[in-house]
C-alpha cells in the first residue's frame, strides 16, 4: 500500500476517512506553526488550519497532482492568512505581553522576551506578503523555488519581497543590533 501524501490524497478524494486522518496528522502541525507566524495569533492560526483541511476534504476529488500536496496544502494556508490579515484589524488582549519572571536572571528573560516582541512586532508591520515570505524562507525552511510556488509567484519576485522584508527589520531592528535600546 502506497501511503505518499498523494495516494493518501487518492483515497480522500474517495471518502476514506483515516486517508484524511493521517493528511492531517502530517500537516496540520506545520500550517499551524506556518499561520501562528503569519497571524500572530494561535486562535486565528488554528481556524486557518481547520479551513485548510476542510477545503482537503472538499476539493480532493478535483486536486490534480501539479505540485506536491505540501505545497498545495502551505499554498492554501498562506491565502487564507493573507485573506484573514485583509480582514483584521484589531488586536488581541493577548498581544499586551507576558509578566515578568520573578525567578533569578529575570532580567535577562525579560530582555530576551523584549527583543523576541520587538522582532515579532516589526515582522508584523511587513506586508503580507513580504512577512509570508520571510515565514515560508525562516521558519518553514523552504527554497526560493518552493517559496515562489506557494506565493504563485516567480523567483526573482520572492528574491525582492525578502530584500525589501530584510531591509524593512534592519531599520526598525538596527538598534538591537547596535546594543543601544529604544
Amino acid at each position: 500500500m502506497d501511503d505518499s501524501d498523494e495516494a493518501l490524497m487518492a483515497r480522500v478524494a474517495r471518502g476514506d476517512q483515516a486517508a484524511f486522518r493521517e493528511l492531517s496528522r502530517r500537516h496540520v502541525p506545520a500550517m499551524l506553526a506556518l499561520a501562528r507566524r503569519i497571524l500572530g495569533n494561535a486562535a486565528d492560526a488554528e481556524d486557518v488550519a481547520q479551513e485548510a483541511m476542510l477545503r482537503v476534504w472538499t476539493n480532493a476529488p478535483r486536486w490534480r497532482p501539479l505540485a506536491s500536496v505540501r505545497t498545495w496544502l502551505t499554498r492554501v494556508a498562506v491565502n487564507l492568512c493573507l485573506d484573514r490579515k485583509r480582514r483584521a484589524s484589531w488586536v488581541r488582549l493577548e498581544a499586551a505581553g507576558d509578566i515578568a519572571d520573578p525567578a533569578p536572571r529575570a532580567e535577562q528573560v525579560i530582555d530576551s522576551r523584549e527583543r523576541a516582541r520587538q522582532v515579532a512586532a516589526a515582522i508584523a508591520k511587513l506586508p503580507a506578503r513580504q512577512r509570508a515570505a520571510i515565514a515560508l524562507t525562516y521558519d518553514k525552511g523552504m527554497s526560493n523555488a518552493q517559496v515562489a510556488e506557494v506565493l504563485e509567484t516567480s523567483v526573482s519576485a520572492v528574491e525582492t519581497l525578502l530584500v525589501r522584508a530584510r531591509q524593512s527589520l534592519r531599520r526598525a531592528l538596527g538598534h538591537l543590533m547596535s546594543g543601544d535600546e529604544r
